[in-house]
């Protein structure tokens, strides 16, 4: 579950379970069928060609990650983890696997992250072959820094590692910023590939930032940032990185483009927020708050870069030192610059002053801003508010059928639920829906050329826009839907409730026993929700069930898993034949008929 809790100088986002280790295998050129890469597609809009199985029975269930008990223990029972989305073609499955040990959140770096290949043979999931990766995660942030609503680095978050198969091959993230080539039918490694020349900065500082992507063409896409030892994040100020790509891997030869230079003319003085001894916010309604270096625009950690049709790139940066300074950048297929659009000044449901919409409460009561305060603003700034780009998220853009780009950013004034933004393929602002944290949504097409776009809509129990609870009291849990949007305004067209109140587990002789304990309901802990061929959508719940939603929003049919109280956001896959591929507290499960 992702929820905001609040800590005497910091906000901890809890998630939704995940796991342990699968596998890469062998195959042909993954059809339209097949689940290569983060959201199925270069676009991302986790859409398969497939129908799916019944969900009547579990087929497999595989760990990929074994310390999820002690990850949980280092976050208070909160897996606080991203994983990689199962790769699939045909017969074969390619998932992240952790081997080493766990030393504690402190350092990851004593754990091994790689591939194994698996295959289904006579109905069992075989593994072919494991393969050890060099690749290490970004470090860890634990300081929280002067700004009590900035997020400074990862905060307990730990990075993705995310491979993708084109063709006969699956390339992996590497140390260095460099990456793996390798033969998916024995995982034998093929070519090792960098951006840098003749191999030189071997810099254990450089760090391949988020999922590889590839494109219809097999070119293969991905960030690589370098940070300074000495203060990864920047929390003082005085340690900018130096340096981060977009990088595009073409017949295994790499160049790169800096990401400073896709989004040129971005400021250099950046408006900070208000502090804790100014609540409640804002201070007056014209306060204006201190402005302080921006840092160098840099990709955020955890982003997937998605390949529109015509080739174009589209990923996300922001600010080294500043969240709300983030953009959607479209790249030309040379790596040169097309355009990059500010998340900033599109949105204004903030404080309520009851001429507008607003997700707060009146101004001057509890939870709401000063009596006042103007219309619309984010009180920690009183400015517009902005889409945030964090690095504990794992949001990506999807390119929706039309050429335009969805992209899900952080906000924490209306509850830590973010905005789902919507910009045109010229980059022009078009829409916004608000939720869109740490979530890539799925596209579900209709056979009039029309879309509509699906994703996890949670409302969290947390604070509205500060650390003090008795300023910002908790907002109640739930309620929890998955909610399908229109494609063109992002209002909600139909929504499924979960409303299971009962926490379960089965007990030694196989039997499940339940209890009421959630009145509220539970969280769909998703990063990436699946659509099958039929618009059929696929998403699971920390009440441990995989549920099957139909178009309308209605309930189609659950299964009951394993209870994943505090999980992390996962993805799921649909297999070629419609078997459901879908992650929980470590484990990768396999559903279907």
């Amino acid at each position: 579950m992702h929820r905001f809790r609040s800590t005497a100088s910091a906000f901890v986002i809890a998630s939704c379970v995940l796991g342990t280790a699968i596998a890469p295998i062998v195959a042909t050129a993954a059809g339209p069928s097949a689940w290569p890469q983060w959201g199925q597609n270069p676009q991302h809009t986790g859409q398969s060609s497939a129908v799916g199985q019944s969900a009547d029975r579990l087929l497999a269930d595989v760990v990929y990650d074994p310390f999820v008990p002690n990850e949980q223990k280092a976050s208070f029972g909160d897996l606080l983890a991203h994983y990689q989305a199962p790769l699939l073609d045909g017969n074969d499955v390619f998932m992240e696997v952790k081997t080493g040990s766990y030393t504690g959140s402190s350092t990851w770096n004593t754990q091994i992250w790689g591939e194994n290949a698996f295959t289904w043979q006579d109905g069992r999931l075989t593994q072919k072959w494991a393969w050890a990766s060099d690749w290490k995660p970004e470090p860890n942030s634990p300081a929280v820094g002067s700004s009590p609503t900035e997020r400074w680095g990862l905060l307990g978050w730990e990075p993705v590692f995310h491979a993708v198969m084109t063709g006969n091959f699956i390339y992996a993230p590497g140390a260095y910023g460099a990456i793996w080539k390798l033969n998916r039918q024995t995982g034998a490694v093929m070519k090792w590939i960098t951006p840098f020349a003749a191999g030189g900065d071997r810099d254990p500082n450089t760090f391949v930032s988020g999922p590889l992507s590839a494109d219809a063409a097999g070119n293969v896409y991905y960030s690589v940032l370098k940070l300074d030892p000495a203060d990864p994040y920047g929390i003082d100020k005085s340690h900018d990185i130096p340096g981060s790509w977009l990088v595009k891997v073409s017949a295994d030869v790499a160049t790169s483009v800096a990401y400073s230079t896709l989004v040129a003319g971005a400021p250099t003085s950046c408006e900070t927020t208000f502090s804790l001894a100014e609540l409640p916010w804002p201070p007056t309604p014209d306060a204006v708050v201190p402005t302080g270096p921006c840092g160098t625009q840099r990709p955020g950690i955890n982003v997937a870069p998605a390949i529109a049709p015509d080739g174009t790139i589209y990923t996300v940066s922001r600010a080294h030192f500043r969240t709300r300074y983030g953009y959607v950048i479209a790249v030309n297929p040379n790596l040169t610059p097309k355009w990059a659009a500010s998340l900033r000044g599109h949105l204004n449901d903030g404080c309520n002053d009851g001429t507008q919409f607003s997700v707060l409460p009146p101004n001057g009561t509890s939870g709401g801003c000063i009596a006042g305060a103007h219309a619309g603003v984010d009180p920690a700034t009183n400015a517009q508010p902005a889409g945030r780009v964090i690095d504990q998220s794992s949001s990506s853009p999807t390119v929706a059928p039309d050429g335009s780009v969805l992209y899900g950013a952080y906000s924490r004034y209306n509850y830590a639920r973010g905005h789902l933004f919507k910009f045109s393929s010229a980059g022009g602002f078009l829409a916004a829906y608000d939720f869109g944290w740490d979530t890539t949504p799925a596209i579900l097409s209709h056979a009039d050329g029309s879309y509509s776009v699906v994703e996890k809509d949670n409302h969290y129990d947390a604070g509205s826009y500060c650390n003090d609870n008795k300023v910002c009291p908790l907002a109640p849990p739930g309620p929890y839907y998955m909610s399908i949007l229109s494609g063109v305004t992002l209002r909600p067209e139909h929504q499924f409730l979960n409303t299971n109140t009962e926490s379960c587990y089965y007990q030694n002789n196989g039997n499940l026993k339940c209890r009421s304990d959630h009145p509220g309901g539970f969280e769909w802990c998703i990063n990436a929700p699946a659509v099958d061929a039929n618009g059929v959508i696929y998403a699971n719940s920390e009440d441990g069930n995989l549920y099957v939603i139909n178009p309308d929003g209605s309930l189609k049919q659950h299964l009951f898993l394993k209870l994943a109280l505090g999980a992390a956001y996962t993805p799921l896959a649909i297999g070629g034949d419609g078997k459901i591929y879908t992650e929980n507290d470590g484990h990768l499960f396999v559903v279907g008929n």
